[in-house]
């Protein structure tokens, strides 16, 4: 009983120490944050009742302990009215979801696109904490918030299979992992630990392939986009994919050009539909 009161003591020296000397920093900003200790992830009742709703407070509930308070206060829910194809979320506040004018020009091959928030400022910051600077920590709360989003817009018996968009293989040994992966690899543990009926939807990496090297397509315009993108999807096993509804997980969606080219591939693997979901929509 000694020893472990001994150790106890000790351990919570070294944790106020720990807090003197190395004080966590918001991710964003680098401020300090007020508590080394990151929140718990299992949300309490109040959190719960609201989470098939990915607002700002469920931002807070699920980032506090990574971003200050003025970061967190930063995130942009996308809320309608809103394309209701690709979800860009429209400037005029008033009327109803309708389809944009890129989408009546240019018809896209999946059905719908949807994502929780805007991706801008403190929030293209935090993605970019995860893809460019290896913050995997944060797989589990931007993948927590993608769970919302899904189990709030489709139905329970709308999707057959997760499909994350692949990265080349020299993209993923540089990196080490996919990201789009990495957000709903824990969904069926989230759903069972929020009480969350989840059918029994796989999440398959490997059917998907990325076939050629693409450039990044950060910083290229749309029309550049499509070009570096085309063709550079292919389906490795088509009988898994036939006759299936797949929901196609990704980062951001930008000008589309990337979950186009993926859905153009999956259809013609005889895919029944193919939605998309992803963490951010740039407007």
């Amino acid at each position: 009983m000694v020893g472990n009161k001994a150790i106890h003591i000790l351990g919570t020296i070294i944790a106020a120490l720990q807090e003197a000397v190395f004080p966590t920093r918001c991710l964003v900003c680098r401020a300090f944050l007020k508590s080394r200790q990151q929140k718990s992830l299992s949300l309490d009742f109040q959190d719960r009742a609201s989470f098939n709703c990915p607002n700002r407070l469920l931002f807070q509930s699920l980032m506090t302990g990574f971003l200050c308070p003025t970061c967190i206060k930063g995130f942009v829910p996308v809320k309608p009215p809103i394309c209701s194809v690709c979800g860009i979320m429209f400037k005029s506040r008033e009327g109803e979801d309708h389809v944009c004018g890129e989408c009546l020009t240019s018809p896209k091959k999946f059905r719908i696109s949807r994502s929780p928030g805007i991706y801008d400022k403190e929030f293209m910051a935090v993605i970019h904490c995860l893809k460019y600077k290896g913050k995997i920590q944060l797989a589990r709360p931007l993948g927590m918030l993608l769970f919302s989003a899904f189990i709030s817009l489709w139905g329970i018996n709308s999707i057959d299979i997760i499909v994350p968009v692949p990265l080349h293989i020299k993209r993923f040994r540089k990196r080490g992992f996919n990201q789009a992966y990495l957000l709903v690899r824990d969904w069926k543990q989230i759903a069972e630990n929020l009480n969350v009926r989840l059918p029994d939807i796989s999440i398959d990496t490997n059917v998907l392939i990325r076939n050629r090297w693409t450039d990044p397509q950060t910083g290229l315009d749309r029309k550049k986009r499509m070009t570096n993108i085309k063709n550079a999807f292919s389906v490795n096993d088509k009988a898994i994919i036939k006759n299936k509804k797949i929901l196609l997980i990704d980062d951001v969606y930008t000008t589309g050009a990337t979950v186009n080219e993926c859905a153009k591939a999956l259809l013609r693997g005889k895919a029944e539909y193919v939605d998309v979901l992803t963490l951010a929509r740039a407007v």
